[in-house]
């Protein structure tokens, strides 16, 4: 379909409010029956500008509770439990979503309530399980249904967004809605950079609001990889200034694997900020680090979700784009290959503010987005692993929206995916950053969202050989280190209470104060972390963090999928209460370094586990060893 013209743009928007003018006479509830649902504040870097345009057009998701989502976790973690008869018995999409529907009081209530503001329901579009329903109405009709007012606000960067620190509901609707979205979420990860002047900058703010590949410096030309022998070592087959998956895959013994399930198992990873994988550069970085994968660079699939952008054959290089993507797509191929690899190239981003359009855009919460499409597609489309390098503080997002988005992510888990995570790059806290959005004066450890979610695998940083723990200082003067830390909104889930409270004691004391020692703790597991050769642009950078570790570790996940379905078996899914319980036992043990942030040395590596880099990094034939499958 052809874009609208500047016209037919503006009559969109007119015509909208028109309608919504015309269709009430007056409010239908009583202003004392309204309460106020969610509040939370614009944090630190925001600046309150004004008003929005009455008729900005706000694409408006709103959240219905999800009617049995504590038997879908109950089903979660039964499946997921080793000791449990059903493990490994994962659930068909039809059965979470007769699970998550909300109740039929809920709808009914719900529509009731946009019907009284002048909405026409054929207007509302629904998810797969009908739990979010979405509608596009100027902010002048939005701010009379939420009681509140919309304003823009700009970051400390440039970047601006329409968002209301807080909405109100009436009372008997507190029960049957759990978010509406977009209101106080103020998570930049999805932020657009699509004009020159919104080029992703590479300061403190940027580099510690999106667990985006930090880089070290140009390379130039792709380095020459090391000859390497089949028996190689670790330490024949690593440069640890330069690490190349043929050093990943005789690190973590994926080397002499060859893939059997192809045609069944499947990977992918998920990309925001406008990123997409540029299949030029893949193929120059295959070429030389995977040859006999050079072709698939052309073969990979690539979907756009909620507008997110696709290779249109040019280089995103002036906007500064696609050097996550990059990485992710280089690294998966490069280890997994010839398991098919799914790029999720998702828009649904936060509604930047141009003035001169009226229009709705990608507006959509990222996280929510990329969920609802995942939750329509039929079990057999739907990857055993996913890795996603992407987050953002914890407390830039209201709860209320941390929990809906953690909520979908129990979903997929339940289906039998695993969801890796980056724990981030700014160990406990981006230093000088760590004050509690509350009242900008308390200092604290700031978790990270959705590393925090409990349903999800977050993977730490390592480097070098034996592995310690990443960091590094880089020639921005920030210190790149391992993510790590403890939620303030989620509870520690029962899986890894136990384990977490013994290394809690052990710090006798250490840090009290600065973080919630009843949280759930982050990272789970750890790969390598630092200096990957990444083609971008023709030419060769040298990229540190997280962002890289995620994908390395699905991919050494995805092989033992790969190994388990060729004979029959069912694949990990969410692997968490595996890991805790018995799994952590086949892990390489990372004892050394610490996550530095906030200005302090932040919490240490010990033996077992520990918030710095988890039970630590995977061994393929051990893995394989365990489950009594082959190479």
């Amino acid at each position: 379909m052809a874009p609208l013209r500047s016209s037919a743009i503006v009559a969109t928007a007119l015509s909208l409010l028109a309608c919504f003018q015309s269709s009430i006479a007056g409010p239908v509830v009583r202003r004392s029956d309204l309460a106020v649902k969610d509040y939370h504040p614009a944090p630190r870097a925001w600046a309150n500008l004004g008003r929005a345009p009455e008729d900005h057009l706000i694409h408006l998701t709103i959240g219905l509770t999800q009617s049995r989502f504590a038997e879908l976790e109950r089903h979660l973690y039964e499946v997921s439990d080793p000791s449990h008869s059903r493990y490994g018995q994962h659930l068909s999409a039809e059965e979470v979503h007769e699970l998550v529907k909300p109740s039929k009081d809920a709808s009914a209530a719900v529509h009731a309530w946009l019907e009284d503001y002048g909405v026409e329901l054929d207007q509302l579009k629904y998810s797969p399980a009908k739990d979010f329903v979405s509608v596009t109405l100027p902010v002048e009709a939005v701010e009379d249904l939420l009681d509140t007012e919309y304003s823009v606000y700009e970051h400390d960067d440039g970047s601006t967004m329409v968002r209301t620190e807080g909405y109100s509901l009436p009372l008997h609707l507190h029960e049957h809605i759990s978010t509406v979205q977009p209101t106080n979420s103020w998570a930049r990860l999805n932020g657009r950079r699509e004009r020159t002047n919104e080029i992703v900058k590479r300061s403190l703010t940027a580099e510690k609001r999106s667990s985006h590949a930090l880089e070290v410096e140009n390379w130039g030309p792709p380095p020459a990889p090391l000859p390497l022998p089949s028996n190689a070592t670790v330490e024949a087959a690593c440069n640890f200034s330069a690490v190349t998956p043929d050093c990943l895959r005789t690190l973590y013994g994926t080397l002499d694997y060859e893939v059997k399930a192809a045609g069944i198992n499947k990977i992918a990873h998920t990309s925001y900020l406008g990123e997409s994988s540029n299949r030029s550069d893949i193929s120059i970085f295959l070429s030389k680090y995977r040859p006999e994968a050079t072709a698939y660079a052309w073969e990979f699939t690539e979907v756009s979700v909620a507008g997110g952008n696709v290779y249109n054959g040019t280089s995103d290089a002036a906007d500064g784009n696609d050097r996550e993507a990059n990485l992710d797509s280089e690294y998966i191929i490069g280890i997994s290959y010839p398991t098919p690899l799914t790029t999720y190239n998702v828009g649904g981003e936060n509604p930047t503010f141009m003035p001169d359009i009226n229009t709705p855009t990608n507006s959509d919460e990222p996280y929510l987005a990329w969920t609802m499409y995942m939750a329509g597609l039929p079990d057999d489309e739907v990857p055993q692993v996913i890795s996603t390098s992407y987050g953002d503080d914890e407390q830039t997002v209201s709860r209320s929206y941390a929990q809906a988005v953690c909520n979908q992510f129990a979903q997929l888990g339940a289906r039998g995916v695993t969801l890796f995570f980056s724990s981030g790059d700014f160990g406990v806290g981006a230093d000088s950053t760590c004050y509690s959005n509350v009242d900008n004066t308390t200092y604290m450890f700031i978790p990270s969202f959705p590393t925090d979610c409990p349903y999800v695998t977050t993977v730490g940083a390592t480097r070098n050989y034996p592995e310690v723990a990443a960091d590094r200082l880089l020639s921005s003067g920030l210190t790149f280190a391992s993510g790590a830390g403890f939620s303030n909104y989620f509870d520690m889930p029962a899986y890894q209470a136990s384990t977490v409270d013994a290394y809690v004691a052990s710090l006798d004391g250490l840090y009290d104060g600065f973080y919630n020692k009843s949280g759930r703790a982050y990272p789970d597991i750890s790969c390598i972390g630092q200096t990957f050769p990444t083609i971008w642009n023709g030419s060769t950078l040298s990229l540190v963090g997280t962002s890289g570790s995620s994908p390395i570790c699905a991919s050494v996940f995805t092989l033992l999928n790969d190994a388990l379905i060729a004979e029959g078996k069912p694949p990990m899914g969410f692997i968490n209460p595996w890991l805790y319980s018995i799994g952590h036992t086949l892990f390489t043990d990372v004892t050394n370094g610490s996550s530095k942030g906030c200005n302090t040395t932040g919490f240490p590596a010990a033996p077992g586990w520990d918030a710095v880099s988890g039970w630590g990094t995977p061994y393929l034939p051990d893995l394989l060893e365990f489950f009594g499958v082959k190479k």
